[in-house]
């Protein structure tokens, strides 16, 4: 398993309390679900580097429109 990063975090006392009860409804520490969240935005921005699905681009233009380049 890789390393884990210790980094101090301030949110938002209304982010966190939202943050705290998705936490709860889906079983997760806040933590864990702090990256589960950022895990997600990382995939779905094709960030997260790692295997690729089958039969995505190989430049990581998933989901991106061809004439502006951003995803809709």
């Amino acid at each position: 398993m890789a390393g884990k990063k210790q980094y101090p975090l301030r949110v938002d006392a209304a982010i966190y309390d939202a943050l705290e009860k998705w936490a709860a409804d889906e079983f997760r520490s806040v933590n864990a679900h702090i990256e589960f969240v950022l895990r997600d935005a990382l995939r779905r921005a094709g960030r997260l580097p790692g295997p690729r699905s089958p039969g995505a681009p190989a430049d990581g233009s998933a989901g991106a429109n061809e004439s502006t380049g951003k995803n809709e």
